[in-house]
């Protein structure tokens, strides 16, 4: 899969930007605040409805303008698709694909696949679980768009229990309805734990490898599932068959009931897959808080590199994503990294100056500034102008 053609239109720093790219490497260089990273942004957003730097939409459009549109052209197997999302402020998102709207935007999952390393992915390792938990979910959407409804029904039981036990606090232990939603957050926390479950198992081999190829003389690494509920953690996975749902169900719904007055006092959900946490290990202890600053950039180079080889195994080859990646890494993690995007379909690379990149990912090389996005004239493509003014 890959993008033969992208458009924006007052996607943050662009009133407008057309872009054609193929298969293989594409390089944008241009200096900070540019708006280089916006334009792979662009292409992260089609694949997962999210920014891999911002929580909200609000950033994404341009200021003085009340929406953003991104467009992409797609191939697949020698199929076209086109796909685009306006992103809207004050009312919801809407999606076309081939120029028919479809009844809602997480319709077009699926058709961009994308694989993101950007300097904030250092968080994976240092910084909260809900970092590491976004990992795993977009990677389940990744590999089958079905899982952004599993999660998106959750997080609406969840606010909904969460608003509950907040009312029964303020009620002092009114509690009548909240038998309901402890069986509906149980049961929409098991499905997503256990998807959760069987991706670690299915990723972590792959995390274990890239660690070993990026930090040779390091020691092994791994990637575990870690449930707040101990109960979970004792049912344990066996290789590729986790517990089954039914049972995750029983022991969520058995712990929401141990912990209700705690819950209630406290006016918040103690108890669900949003408090869970992929464990990092860095030989026999936790890689967070021990590993060294290199030791830190190379397991989170090998999460974003192990998620791309399982995605690429299963038959979904994603386009990878090198966000401004390549200053930060030593010889070895950049001759690293480069070996694997040399086997990727397509790769959009983005970098401060051409020496950032390394010299045997060949390629088109584009040129971002003053709010014009130019190929080279030594390449084989040309691209149209856009104009825009210097992003944040």
């Amino acid at each position: 899969m890959y993008v033969r053609q992208l458009s924006v239109t007052d996607f943050r720093s662009w009133e407008q930007a057309d872009l054609t790219l193929a298969p293989g490497v594409s390089v944008l260089v241009g200096a900070n605040g540019q708006g280089k990273t916006n334009l792979v942004e662009a292409v992260g957003y089609l694949a997962t409805l999210s920014s891999h730097r911002v929580a909200g939409d609000a950033p994404l459009i341009r200021r003085g303008t009340a929406a953003a549109t991104v467009r992409a052209v797609v191939v697949n197997e020698g199929r076209e698709l086109t796909v685009q999302v306006e992103i809207a402020s004050g009312r919801a998102n809407r999606a076309r694909v081939n120029r028919s709207p479809v009844r809602s935007p997480r319709e077009i999952l699926g058709i961009v696949r994308t694989v993101v390393f950007a300097p904030e992915d250092l968080a994976l390792v240092r910084g909260d679980p809900g970092e590491r938990r976004g990992l795993l979910d977009d990677l389940l959407v990744a590999r089958a768009p079905r899982w952004a409804g599993a999660r998106a029904d959750y997080d609406k039981v969840l606010r909904q229990r969460s608003a509950l036990l907040k009312t029964a606090r303020n009620a002092r232990g009114d509690t009548g309805t909240l038998d309901v939603w402890d069986a509906h957050l149980a049961r929409a926390g098991a499905v997503l734990v256990a998807g959760r479950l069987e991706l670690t198992a299915a990723l972590a081999p792959h995390v274990r490898d890239a660690y070993a190829e990026v930090a040779p003389e390091s020691v092994p690494v791994g990637a575990r599932y870690r449930s707040k509920v101990a109960a979970i953690d004792d049912l344990g996975v066996t290789g590729a068959a986790v517990p089954p749902v039914e049972d995750l169900e029983a022991v969520l719904l058995e712990e929401m009931r141990r912990r209700r007055t705690h819950e209630i006092e406290r006016g918040v959900c103690l108890v669900g897959p949003h408090r869970d946490d992929l464990e990092l290990v860095l030989g026999e202890g936790p890689a967070k808080g021990y590993a060294s600053h290199g030791e830190s950039w190379s397991l989170a180079l090998a999460l974003r590199l192990g998620g791309f080889e399982l995605l690429r195994g299963e038959g979904s080859e994603p386009v990878l994503v090198l966000d401004d990646v390549f200053a930060e890494l030593d010889a070895r993690r950049r001759r690293a990294l480069a070996r694997t995007a040399g086997r990727a379909e397509q790769v959009l690379v983005t970098a401060a100056v051409d020496d950032d990149v390394p010299s045997d990912l060949h390629g088109a090389r584009f040129v971002v500034e003053s709010g014009t996005v130019s190929e080279k004239p030594a390449a084989s493509r040309t691209t149209g102008g856009a104009t825009g003014g210097p992003d944040a």
